[in-house]
């Protein structure tokens, strides 16, 4: 285990870091003495992030979902010091049915929200071998993944019920090279998710504005720095499962029924 105070003077990267919960822990690492590495697929959105935080910050733009983006843009990554801290954030809102989702749409979201963290994986990880001091992986996942996948945005939510399983498998993965990882599911939060699609690529259907009137539910929200406290502890103290709910509890409740209908549903065979 180790506390924060480990970690300054370290490199650290945060992915879909142009604005929201990703913005949020790169200015907060940087806070909290880290150089950051500011990774978004907007290169505007990156490097302004990086100018505004400074001490060293730097911007890196590629697209998480293009694998041969993303090791290239490790190898640039690799000419720096060794990478102590790498946080998988970068996702996508997809408000999609799945039933009758358009293809792009489901490609999209799955492309981002889970092979996007693979290859995120599989690029950054291998730069922390070198580096001394804790290591540690955070991946952002959602409340979504701890409900079942239904309601208004179940392709989201399916996505990040995918994120989760991941997360999971390569903390077990993580934990033989002596890296610690925290599995964030953070609830309901003012960000800018909403929009999401501003920057998704031709491949996906191109860029497209959605209509504000639609944020009221996130602009009504909690900011994303509420979750720094709990954050900042769970990396201090090795990592695991970190909820940060924001519903008063429905979150909770539907995550025990789930199990206890999946408990009751077991059978010997």
């Amino acid at each position: 285990m180790s506390d924060m105070n480990a970690f300054a003077g370290k490199l650290a990267m945060v992915t879909g870091a142009g604005d929201g919960i990703g913005e949020m822990l790169a200015r907060e690492l940087s806070k909290a003495g880290m150089r950051v590495c500011v990774q978004d697929i907007r290169e505007e959105a990156a490097a302004r992030v990086a100018e505004d935080i400074g001490k060293g910050a730097f911007p890196l733009a590629f697209d998480v979902s293009d694998r041969d983006a993303t090791v290239a843009a490790a190898e640039a990554l690799s000419k720096h010091e060794p990478l102590s801290l790498l946080w998988i954030n970068a996702g996508v809102g997809v408000g999609s049915p799945i039933l009758s989702g358009k293809q792009k749409a489901v490609e999209w979201a799955l492309d981002v929200n889970v092979r996007g963290v693979i290859w995120t994986a599989q690029a950054f990880v291998p730069l922390m071998t070198e580096a001394g001091g804790p290591r540690h992986v955070g991946f952002t996942a959602s409340t979504a993944a701890l409900r079942p996948p239904e309601g208004d945005f179940p392709l989201y939510a399916t996505s990040k019920h995918a994120t989760f399983a991941v997360s999971e498998a390569l903390k077990g993965e993580l934990a033989t090279q002596g890296i610690n990882a925290t599995i964030l599911c953070p609830g309901l939060l003012n960000t800018k998710i909403w929009d999401g699609a501003k920057a998704r690529p031709d491949r996906f259907g191109g860029a497209r504005h959605m209509d504000p009137s639609i944020s009221k539910m996130w602009d009504e929200a909690p900011t994303p720095d509420v979750m720094w406290p709990q954050i900042a502890r769970a990396i201090g103290q090795g990592g695991g499962y970190l909820v940060c709910s924001t519903d008063g509890g429905e979150t909770k409740a539907a995550f025990e029924d789930r199990a206890r209908e999946i408990s009751s549903s077991i059978v010997e065979v």
